[in-house]
């Protein structure tokens, strides 16, 4: 008995949805608050009329995370869960540090920001790694999971900015709040959160 193609379209697309929905609460639940301060990191030194610059900036730690992700999934690489957790946190704190450095906000001096968020993704990719991986089937093919997820993932994020941005345009332009000072407020939040999260996580 041949199996129809409209049955396999099904479970591809329950795949897909069931895989997206993962990606999408592992930025946006409660328990995801180190990827959140991550991407507040990313996003503090923006202000909302920057969006299109921060999307480029999301896609870069997508394709960064995308790489390590499949490559962890696949078994081809593979890192101790303590120590990838570990250094999670130590990428948060490093673009906080890099944001309270910045003084001039012109689109040059911000590049730095897409080396990071690209670089970084690599790390948090491994982290992702460990959530959809034992959930994969023996047999089952890991590209409509690795889409879903990762566009799940990517909503997510994008979600996530815009919020920022537009809790920064309320302080910019209405609480007439100096640039440099939210930023450093920001950054100096976020960078606190994370370094208490770093000291919980250090391997033993």
């Amino acid at each position: 008995m041949r199996n129809h193609p409209g049955g396999h379209l099904i479970v591809n697309m329950q795949d897909f949805l069931f895989y997206f929905k993962i990606g999408w609460e592992h930025i946006v639940s409660l328990d995801a608050l180190d990827h959140q301060l991550f991407i507040a990191a990313l996003a503090a030194i923006y202000v909302l009329r920057d969006w299109r610059q921060v999307l480029i900036l999301v896609t870069a730690f997508t394709i960064g995370h995308s790489l390590t992700l499949a490559l962890s999934v696949l078994d081809i690489i593979r890192f101790p869960n303590k120590w990838v957790e570990f250094l999670i946190p130590c990428t948060i704190i490093v673009t906080a540090l890099s944001n309270l450095f910045q003084k001039n906000f012109s689109p040059k001096s911000l590049r730095i920001n897409y080396f990071l968020a690209l670089i970084f993704g690599l790390v948090h990719g491994m982290g992702f790694a460990n959530t959809i991986r034992f959930m994969l089937a023996k047999d089952q093919t890991i590209a409509i999971p690795l889409l879903g997820f990762n566009i799940g993932l990517e909503i997510g994020q994008i979600a996530v900015v815009m919020i920022i941005l537009l809790i920064a345009a309320l302080f910019l332009n209405i609480f007439k709040v100096n640039r440099r000072e939210w930023v450093i407020f920001l950054s100096a939040g976020v960078f606190a959160l994370a370094l208490k999260i770093a000291l919980e996580r250090i391997p033993s």
